[in-house]
């Protein structure tokens, strides 16, 4: 009998230690079962311990599938549960979820296997294709020509992202008072791009040096070249600038006629809604070199704001323009209760604070009125408050159930409202995107697919029709 050296028995050792891995992984692929529960006594057991026992507690995200697979994916930080997105893929992420949900039973594992990652509403199935995380709070987001989409971060941060997911930061972006609510917000292409190459951008600015000088909203315009702002002009700003960090607004959109829409909240003063002397409260309505149009219907109202083109708002953070009609539709914030889906009119009153359909934070009467003459009534409006930010018209035929409806994003719920329409009227509401975080955005891509964007953490969904 030969024997064998030192070198050659760990040679062997060694080409026995690759076929037992390679066994095994081909094992796993043809068994995720038994990955998943490898994985989830290797990883979870640790801190987990009985998974029925887990099962009973309170989750930050949901109690399935989806909210698993948020949570392992990035991490609950603030009860030190850390990210696992760079341990393992999405798939087994989504494996180890379903391990979970199931309580480690192979059966119920398999029958949820099939459709752990597929979401059922009353149209249509789909998934969540997660399209850039990593994020800070993602606030606006329009598509460059190309493909590339543009990101802007409330922290002051503009991204771009090409198709193949590489991330680019975008340097010029101005100085934001990041305060409260405050920061980098909305983003939109110039109608005509393609012939000036203007972006529009809205963001809050500082009125001096310090935040303790107040701030306000303010739209700027440039163009990007090499990852750079260039060009750069200020068109408007509005006033009065407060110390307070809550509603700014702000959203921005283009009409047919080529005319800028843009929002701004009441500050956080009330009366301020009811007075076009000042910026605040409104919607405004400008040529898109920041100039007054002269059709305005406050233009020559002596004293009042030219820009403005309706008021009596508490702080519309959604602006979308009707893909049939043309008309201009918003959501905007009540205070505890109130949220309200408007139409857009020239020269309206839409009541802001003398009428509502909520109450004060702390449950006081704010006002008895939720109708006056000469103000205007909600096309609907949510109580509880759903905290809407974001809202599109779904258009195209990716989606053919959803076509027409609005989608609102809900920051207090953490879900996407689907608005069902008969005219100007509401007649049904669906929850879509349920659980994995509060929705600051909703927008349609021109690939024709529904992109949301998600605060906590911050990223970027794509909704995925099955």
């Amino acid at each position: 009998m030969k024997n064998f050296t030192l070198s050659e028995l760990f040679m062997f050792a060694v080409i026995g230690i690759i076929f037992l891995a390679i066994s095994l992984s081909c094992k796993y692929q043809d068994d995720p079962y038994s990955k998943a529960q490898s994985q989830y006594n290797e990883y979870c057991i640790g801190c987990h311990f009985d998974i029925n026992d887990f099962m009973e507690r309170d989750w930050e995200y949901g109690k399935n599938v989806e909210g698993a697979y948020t949570s392992i994916r990035y991490g609950l930080e603030d009860i030190g549960m850390p990210s696992f997105r760079r341990t393992f893929s999405d798939e087994e992420i989504l494996n180890l979820s379903s391990y979970i949900i199931s309580k480690g039973d192979q059966e119920s594992f398999k029958a949820k296997l099939k459709t752990d990652n597929v979401i059922d509403s009353e149209e249509l199935s789909y998934t969540l294709e997660t399209v850039i995380d990593g994020m800070g709070i993602p606030w606006g987001m329009t598509w460059l020509p190309n493909g590339d989409m543009l990101i802007t971060e409330k922290s002051g941060t503009l991204l771009r992202l090409t198709p193949e997911g590489k991330k680019f930061e975008v340097a010029g972006v101005p100085k934001v008072y990041h305060y409260g609510q405050g920061g980098l917000l909305d983003i939109e292409l110039h109608p005509k791009y393609e012939e000036n190459g203007w972006i529009y951008i809205t963001y809050s600015y500082y009125a001096g040096e310090t935040i303790n000088d107040g701030g306000s909203t303010a739209l700027m315009r440039a163009r990007l070249k090499d990852d750079k702002l260039v060009d750069q002009e200020i068109l408007w700003k509005a006033s009065p600038t407060e110390k307070k960090g809550q509603h700014f607004g702000s959203r921005i959109e283009f009409d047919r006629n080529g005319f800028l829409f843009l929002t701004v909240g009441d500050r956080g003063q009330g009366h301020n809604a009811q007075d076009i002397t000042n910026h605040s409260g409104s919607v405004h309505r400008l040529n898109d070199d920041g100039s007054i149009p002269e059709d305005n219907p406050f233009v020559n109202v002596e004293g009042a704001i030219g820009s403005i083109y309706n008021y009596g708002h508490r702080n519309i953070q959604g602006l979308a323009l009707h893909p049939e009609t043309g008309e201009l539709w918003s959501h905007e914030h009540g205070p505890r209760g109130g949220d309200e889906l408007n139409i857009e009119y020239p020269g309206l009153n839409y009541g802001w604070p003398e009428i509502c359909f909520g109450i004060n934070y702390d449950g006081s009467i704010l006002t008895e009125d939720t109708a006056r003459e000469g103000m205007e009534q909600p096309v609907t409006y949510w109580v509880p408050s759903i905290a809407p930010c974001g809202m599109d018209f779904v258009e195209g035929d990716i989606y053919p159930a959803w076509k027409g409806n609005i989608l609102v994003g809900s920051l207090r719920f953490k879900y996407v409202v689907r608005c069902v329409l008969d005219g100007n009227k509401v007649v049904h509401q669906e929850h879509l995107v349920d659980g994995p975080g509060r929705v600051r955005n909703v927008k349609m891509g021109p690939d024709g697919y529904i992109y949301v964007a998600i605060e906590d953490p911050g990223r970027i969904l794509k909704i995925v029709p099955q």
